[in-house]
């Protein structure tokens, strides 16, 4: 496919300075521990890592949040979290990035999700994760009532499911509907178990494995994919689907069997982490900005080749994805 001008892409881009994006799902702190391996331990077979410094990033739908920061927009993260070090932690993350928090639903008792990441030598050593799925009891309606709330003088919405308990049937079936009638774009990262709840939306952005889940068969030839696009599309009430295929790409379908291949933008992978959110955030912020799905794409894909160029929990620039663009 021919892409946008170099023209169109700096007027999107500059359009998506100050847009106001409502974010909902499940956060999480990325803690990474950097370091270097000289030896293997004497006490078992396991390299040591000399530490040379530690970091902290928002995760989950923080990192959705912290995508569209970086390139200008003012989103506000509705969350449950805890109210331990980690989330005390999580909040100075986003302050500091000047991202609203005012969203976030403190539950007592409650383990805020961290993952931690030690990286050597540029290459992910081993990672370990302290967490605990919410209890929908404990946070269904504040997160519910906070959503809903948020959606008034809104650009675009952001359901941000990392299956942690956060995004609930009743969340969805209530705050899908009023943001359609509201008008503005929605957009969904998916995952496998609420898969059939996610409508009516603008744009869904599953990989191959979900969307092989939600069409109900897999997906092993272009034909099959084909199907499962049109399949998904039509079930889940949305104007757009936005299959992510790793190497291969990305696959748009939208009304009236219309599909366009998107070719892989990366040219070096260093770390995955966080690349789905950096699609979701660009396609999203692409569409509150004026353009159409294909330009929301196709940017979106361009900026996660140059997220996973990076390491750790990274994300994208307005003068990044406008070089990329060579505009």
């Amino acid at each position: 496919m021919s892409g946008p001008s170099a023209e169109r892409v700096r007027s999107l881009i500059e359009g998506m300075a100050g847009r106001q994006v409502v974010v909902v799902g499940d956060i999480m702190l990325d803690h990474f521990v950097w370091g270097d391996v000289e030896r293997i331990s004497p006490e078992a077979p396991v390299p040591v890592v000399r530490v040379r410094r530690e970091s902290l990033h928002p995760g989950g739908c923080g990192n959705v949040a912290a995508n569209l920061r970086a390139l200008g927009a003012h989103p506000r993260v509705v969350a449950p979290i805890g109210e331990d070090r980690a989330g005390a932690s999580l909040r100075d993350v986003l302050r500091g990035l000047q991202i609203d928090d005012s969203g976030l639903v403190p539950i007592p008792g409650r383990t805020t999700t961290k993952k931690t990441r030690i990286v050597a030598h540029h290459q992910q050593v081993v990672r370990f994760d302290r967490e605990e799925e919410t209890d929908p009891g404990r946070s269904e309606s504040a997160l519910r009532d906070g959503a809903m709330g948020a959606l008034e003088g809104t650009h675009a919405l952001i359901i941000s499911d990392y299956d942690k308990g956060a995004v609930t049937p009743d969340l969805l079936e209530s705050l899908l509907p009023a943001a359609r009638e509201a008008g503005f774009p929605v957009g969904i990262d998916p995952k496998l178990r609420n898969f059939a709840l996610y409508r009516p939306a603008t744009l869904v952005t599953p990989n191959l494995t979900e969307a092989a889940h939600g069409a109900g068969f897999p997906i092993r030839t272009d034909a099959e994919l084909l199907r499962a696009g049109a399949r998904l599309r039509e079930s889940l009430d949305a104007d757009g689907i936005l299959v992510t295929r790793g190497d291969q790409g990305m696959s748009l379908f939208e009304a009236r069997d219309t599909v366009t291949h998107i070719p892989a933008a990366a040219r070096e992978v260093f770390d995955v982490t966080g690349a789905g959110d950096t699609v979701i955030a660009t396609a999203m912020l692409t569409l509150a900005a004026g353009g159409t799905l294909q330009e929301a794409a196709t940017l979106a894909n361009r900026a996660a080749g140059i997220a996973i160029a990076k390491l750790g929990t990274a994300t994208v620039t307005p003068r990044e994805l406008s070089t990329a663009f060579g505009a």
